[in-house]
């Protein structure tokens, strides 16, 4: 009897194995999909041409240069506004200045080389190094993009008229000075959209 028991649950076990086995291999109908997907970031490349703004020797209270700027959008994006970042140094060679050096240059933006007594905004050297970059976005790069932006490929000129002011007074601490002005230029994209 023993053997039949053991012979009669082995069985069992057999049967109940292969039910288990059928009934988790059952047939269905599927059907799949795949996407692909890509995001590629665009670039912003500004480039300004030329890169020294200015290097004069000798000046003398009263004049002025005249200096053209071509700005080209080199990127894959449009540029939406341009930040400009003044920031200067003023060597005192006989260290006897009372004032600020880059109080006496004004700095006048123009709208084109055709146009030399258009100005569409003034200020100081000194006024321009502590003024917000959003302004001189909003009154002169506003300007001359005709509120567009720079787009790919695109180029405009900036032209800048620099003046050492005479203001009838004496200006002799300044003799032998120099200032190292450096003008930095942050292009921003336009504003996102739903595409």
């Amino acid at each position: 009897m023993n053997l039949k028991k053991q012979l009669t649950t082995g069985l069992l076990s057999a049967v109940l194995g292969v039910t288990l086995i059928g009934s988790g291999t059952y047939a269905y109908f599927s059907d799949s999909a795949e996407t692909n997907n890509t995001f590629a970031a665009g670039t912003l490349d500004l480039s300004v041409n030329p890169t020294q703004i200015i290097n004069v020797d000798n000046i003398k209270p009263g004049d002025s240069f005249i200096r053209d700027f071509e700005l080209h959008n080199n990127g894959t994006m449009d540029i939406g506004k341009v930040l400009l970042e003044a920031s200067y140094t003023v060597v005192d060679a006989k260290g006897d200045n009372t004032e600020d050096f880059g109080e006496h240059i004004e700095v006048e933006f123009l709208y084109n080389l055709d146009k030399f007594d258009e100005v569409i905004y003034q200020t100081t050297l000194a006024e321009l190094k502590n003024l917000n970059p959003e302004v001189i976005n909003e009154k002169v790069f506003g300007e001359i993009f005709d509120g567009e932006g720079l787009p790919v490929g695109g180029e405009n000129d900036l032209v800048v008229k620099f003046t050492f002011k005479d203001n009838g007074t004496d200006q002799n601490q300044f003799q032998g000075d120099s200032l190292d002005l450096t003008w930095t230029f942050n292009a921003q994209q336009k504003e996102g959209e739903q595409r």
